[in-house]
């Protein structure tokens, strides 16, 4: 046994030697009580350990054992529909074996070693297989079938497999390489700090479909992409995450609640199990795997959660499954590097973060992405990033948060202003951006024209396309902006007819596109029905702005019975035949607004 024994301890940090053989990385069991460290930094005679548990009690002298591995994830049948804690021990054994309170030195498996599996072989005896290669698949859940691939760094001929139930630990198959026996199991073990190999990255051109307005047709997300969410406390971070992991249309949802506050991820282990997936009509919990580590638990844990959900993640993209992965929040992750900075007494950079900071960061989001899968058969998978960022103060120019921004393609930014007006999402339209656009345009395009061939002769009138909708948007937007602060001073009234129709069309895009219900029927809108909508609201202001032009009366305009219809549409049922309803409307009243004062066109 290799055994040394503390020398110092600073919080989650000691120093320990004796242990000549010691690599940077080793997972090292800390004191009387085993608890989980790993080694961080290598001295001449001397190692330091982050301790992944409370370290109150822990005494120099005490003894360290190297355990001669790295932190590694258990990938397997059985991670989905589970709550682990930052390290990968599964909650509810816990619960059974210690109770409420989580004893320090416990060590559960993440995998259960006992429960039985189903395996079905993909291949035969005779074959060659190779890193990567599915060999068979088990249904770990009514939506998910798990595909079991050859460990990476192995190959050889299939000498033995066969149907049947198998534990995770039991060999499914036999391979043999220049003599040598390999029994493959289920279980797979992958250093969580490693990105996972893959044939190639593909090009981001799929988008993310979350059923949010805002998000889907101002500041789309691409799959294999990455997505950051400040926002101040109170702004709906957590929401808005949550309505991302239950409406958007990937196949496995990894959520991280890292370092957040203990009530809230109790209302995430409360509210999941209970969600229904809108899709299949399955418990969203079928498809979604939970790593919960509050902000009381230790600091060093965060880092740990962080790099075990994104290896989770990874590990499904391999299957061929698109993987939404939501970590809230990477801030406290971040506080966690600076705790730790300080007590290894390091330099510190801006403030008090240590200067590898942006480093870790980009080590995060940089394992996002879109691609080509090791192995046989051929088959692409995704993991998208989306990171919530708590800044203090709501200041977007703290570090974390201008850090985040230099390594994600979307930035969705809560505004105060807009929560505190009950305005869901509360995503700041003029501050948010995404770099995905140009190649997103083509599948908004495609969505758009499919859907409207299949609405057929209920479709009368020109086609217009995803940019253009967008940019006459957020145009209108913009100026409303501008219009609004003059407004405050002259007053409304004051204001030019023009200007005036500009103010009343921006507060429609913000009351019935912009503003949504987490609840209820709103709570999800197709894409087709978003572009139907948007469609609706900017070919009545381009033929009012027509009437206004040819001196027709604001006023007559803004009394509309059809602008009143446009802010119920999110309301009914039936959005897409509100929305044509809607648009027969608006159509009709402006053409007798335009035989009322004469305008012809």
């Amino acid at each position: 046994m290799r055994e040394g024994e503390i020398s110092r301890i600073v919080g989650s940090v000691i120093v320990a030697s004796g242990i000549k053989d010691v690599f940077l990385g080793e997972i090292i069991h800390v004191g009387n009580e085993g608890l989980i460290g790993e080694v961080i930094r290598l001295n001449e005679n001397s190692f330091t350990v982050q301790v992944y548990e409370q370290t109150s009690g822990i005494k120099p002298g005490e003894k360290v054992v190297g355990t001669g591995h790295r932190l590694v994830a258990e990938l397997g049948p059985g991670l989905l529909t589970n709550v682990f804690d930052g390290i990968g021990r599964p909650l509810a054994p816990i619960l059974k074996q210690e109770g409420s309170f989580l004893t320090r030195g416990i060590k559960v498996n993440t995998l259960d070693r006992n429960k039985i599996w189903h395996f079905k072989p993909y291949i035969e005896v005779g074959e060659m297989v190779k890193e990567g290669d599915i060999i068979g698949e088990v249904e770990e859940t009514r939506m998910i079938n798990h595909k079991i691939m050859v460990p990476l760094g192995t190959h050889g001929r299939v000498t033995h497999i066969h149907e049947g139930n198998f534990t995770v630990t039991e060999a499914v198959t036999t391979l043999e390489n220049n003599g040598q026996k390999i029994e493959v199991t289920m279980k797979q073990e992958w250093p969580v700090r490693s990105r996972r190999p893959t044939k190639s990255r593909l090009p981001l051109d799929k988008p993310l479909i979350s059923g949010q307005r805002v998000i889907d047709a101002f500041f789309p997300l691409a799959k294999g992409g990455a997505a950051c969410i400040p926002g101040g406390f109170g702004t709906g971070k957590t929401v808005v995450l949550q309505q991302l992991a239950r409406w958007s249309d990937a196949h496995v949802i990894v959520y991280i609640g890292c370092g957040e506050r203990g009530n809230e991820i109790c209302d995430v282990l409360q509210d999941f199990p209970k969600i229904i997936d809108p899709r299949t009509g399955m418990p969203l919990m079928e498809r979604t795997i939970l790593i919960a580590n509050t902000s009381n638990m230790p600091v060093a844990a965060r880092e740990a959660s962080i790099y075990l959900g994104i290896s989770i993640a990874e590990y499904f993209r391999d299957m061929g499954y698109n993987v939404a992965l939501m970590a809230d929040s990477t801030s406290r992750w971040a506080e966690a590097l600076r705790e730790i900075s300080s007590r290894l007494e390091e330099m510190p950079s801006e403030k008090g973060y240590p200067a590898y900071l942006p480093d870790r960061i980009a080590e995060f989001y940089e394992r996002a992405g879109f691609v080509e899968a090791l192995g046989t058969p051929s088959r692409e998978g995704s993991v998208t990033i989306i990171g919530a960022v708590s800044p203090p103060s709501g200041d977007f120019n703290e570090p974390v948060t201008i850090h985040t921004l230099r390594f994600c393609g979307v930035f969705w930014a809560l505004d105060e202003e807009l929560a505190y007006r009950r305005h869901f999402p509360a995503i700041n339209w003029l501050k948010s951006f995404s770099l995905y656009i140009p190649q997103l345009e083509p599948s908004w395009n495609r969505m758009f024209c499919e859907g409207k061939k299949n609405l057929g002769e209920q479709w009368v009138g020109e086609s217009r396309d995803f940019g253009e909708l967008r940019k006459i948007a957020l145009e209108l937007l913009s100026e409303s902006t501008e219009i609004e602060s003059i407004a405050r001073i002259i007053g409304e009234s004051t204001l030019p007819d023009e200007q005036r129709l500009i103010l009343i069309t921006s507060k429609l895009i913000g009351e019935s596109f912009l503003r949504q219900n987490a609840f209820g029927i709103d709570s999800y809108y197709s894409p087709f029905n978003q572009m139907l909508l948007l469609e609706l609201i900017v070919n009545f202001y381009e033929k009012a702005k027509g009437l206004v032009k040819k001196q027709v009366p604001v006023r007559e305009i803004l009394d509309l019975p059809a602008i009143s219809q446009i802010k119920r549409i999110k309301e009914d049922k039936d959005a897409e035949l509100a929305i044509l309803r809607a648009r027969k409307e608006v159509n009709s009243e402006l053409e007798k607004i335009s035989e009322k004062y004469a305008v012809f066109k």
